[in-house]
């Protein structure tokens, strides 16, 4: 079984305003220093079986049709092999 940890961001040329609400929070709050802040999403899906390779096509094609919209979006993933209990 692995452990995929994936995030998801918009690309740099996309407003954020999630991102730009949450930086002027921060400034509210005294954190000056603060330049700029981008919001994203993170998930952890397990992917049942042995094969690295096709667990990694699987996450790829996950995020392809549906945790990320690429016309927006990028993303990227780590994958861990986990024991099962």
């Amino acid at each position: 079984m692995f452990l995929a940890k994936v995030y998801v961001t918009l690309k740099p040329t996309v407003n954020d305003p999630q991102g730009l609400t949450i930086k002027g929070a921060l400034h509210t709050l005294g954190f000056g220093a603060v330049q700029e802040v981008r919001a994203g999403k993170y998930l952890e899906i397990k992917v049942e079986g042995n094969d690295l390779h096709r667990a990694s096509s699987q996450v790829q094609d996950m995020c392809n049709k549906l945790l990320a919209n690429p016309v927006i979006e990028k993303f990227r993933f780590e994958l861990e092999e986990i024991k099962s209990a």
